[in-house]
């Protein structure tokens, strides 16, 4: 019997949980790239970070560690007096140069290999046993001189030993990988650790690639974005004059995803417990970078009914919607759109046809938790295309609760009346809804 304190367990903590396990199974057996640098390594979150890293292992996730060490890098080289300046954010490696540079890399590499094979009772890496290997597993080349400058010893990734990082994988070991790559020369060169992790996550074709940086993830005015997908990304990095290493991570991300890795995360490494709420919480921690929108808008189908049924239950409930039987949600499915993040339908809505002219917008619900945003307006655009599309031009819907927002999205409130036959003959149910029309 341990006989350390148990910790309490709370309602916030089973409900976490019990929602973590769909994300436990789907990473069991995929394999992750993560990437970070010297300063993650000399940051006091680190060893928090060794023990995520030492959980994903035992959930079964394959791991590639990727680790960069400028910080180190530059403190030996300063206090040994040799110059490595910079150009346009790449080192100059001179090739006297290489030797503190290999000690920095291989001492980060050790601390990590130490780290990950603590065993200590009552600390968070009891009873685990971790196989951390390194070796040659990047192949480099010169980087060679660009707009007239030579780069000396500084290397860009030729090639990754694809096979060997897998076989180590297999058997069930993390793989870790400095910013270090070798010729087939035997020379050794100074390399980019986010091309490491890009180039290693591409040729693994690696289920994530993630980013531990300083920052929870990509900001603008002071506000997250939690997505983004290539084109955003382009966008965001022209005219800006960004950190060294979001523009970095962004620029990397966003070639991972049109290489055909479906999704790059950027989160912090200072922030305790982020890499575990990116991975096993559906609104994550930081920014999520995939070749796809993170949230889709589509067709719902039969599999989607029970999903249906949890977001519509609620509002039945309150008379806000009316309400309508699992039965007849099964025949009607081919009518609703959903959004959905995740396998978790956030909202919905369903287009009715009433004639050759008109339809209805009807069950237009998001989850409460996911209110605060455009997603009502984007479902009900997808509708009004779907109407255009079917030639219908009149778009009705009937409220009791709704009304200022239906006239915010460009409704007028009209007469029972207007509505087509047989809809008029059903209106009158007693709930007594305001009628709004928008043509299209």
């Amino acid at each position: 019997m341990n006989d350390t304190a148990m910790p309490q367990i709370t309602p916030d903590y089973v409900h976490w949980f019990r929602n973590s396990a769909p994300y436990i199974n789907t990473h069991r057996g995929k394999t992750f790239v993560i990437m970070f640098g010297g300063e993650a390594v000399n940051h006091p979150n680190f060893s928090n970070l060794i023990h995520d890293f030492a959980l994903l292992h035992s959930l079964g996730i394959k791991l590639v560690l990727v680790h960069g060490a400028r910080p180190q890098i530059e403190k030996n080289l300063t206090q040994l007096g040799i110059d490595s300046p910079l150009h346009q954010d790449i080192r100059v490696t001179p090739r006297e140069a290489m030797p503190t540079i290999l000690e920095a890399v291989g001492a980060i590499r050790l601390q990590i290999e130490a780290q990950l094979s603590m065993g200590l009772a009552n600390s968070p890496m009891y009873g685990s046993r971790i196989d951390a290997v390194s070796g040659n597993f990047v192949t480099a080349r010169p980087y060679g001189v660009r707009d007239g400058v030579d780069y000396q010893m500084t290397g860009e990734v030729r090639s990754i030993d694809v096979e060997a990082i897998k076989n180590n994988l297999l058997h069930n070991h993390i793989v870790i990988l400095g910013s270090m790559g070798y010729s087939a020369t035997g020379e050794i060169f100074n390399l980019l650790g986010e091309d490491v992790a890009l180039k290693a996550a591409v040729a693994l074709n690696a289920d994530k690639l993630i980013f531990l940086g300083g920052e929870t993830g990509i900001n603008e005015e002071g506000r997250l974005l939690h997505a983004m997908i290539p084109n955003e990304v382009d966008r965001f990095l022209r005219d800006r004059d960004l950190d060294r290493e979001i523009y970095y991570f962004l620029h990397c991300a966003a070639q991972a995803c049109r290489e055909g890795i479906h999704r790059t995360h950027i989160i912090s490494y200072a922030q305790d417990g982020a890499l575990l709420e990116e991975l096993f919480t559906r609104d994550g921690s930081g920014t999520l970078i995939s070749h796809d929108p993170y949230e889709e808008i589509r067709r719902a189908t039969i599999d989607d009914v029970v999903g249906l049924i949890e977001l519509l239950s609620p509002l039945e409930e309150q008379g806000i919607l009316v309400q309508r039987s699992r039965e007849r949600l099964e025949q009607e499915i081919e009518l609703y759109s959903v959004i959905e993040r995740d396998g978790m339908i956030l909202g919905c809505a369903a287009l009715y046809p009433l004639d050759e002219e008109s339809a209805e917008v009807a069950s237009i619900a998001i989850h409460p938790e996911y209110r605060n945003g455009s997603r009502g307006a984007d479902l009900l655009a997808f509708l009004e295309q779907q109407a255009r599309s079917h030639g219908r031009h009149n778009l009705f819907a009937l409220t009791t609760r709704t009304a200022h927002w239906f006239i915010e999205q460009g409704f007028e409130e009209v007469n029972a009346e207007m509505l087509p036959e047989p809809r008029r003959t059903a209106y009158h149910n007693g709930r007594n809804s305001k009628v709004f029309k928008k043509k299209l």
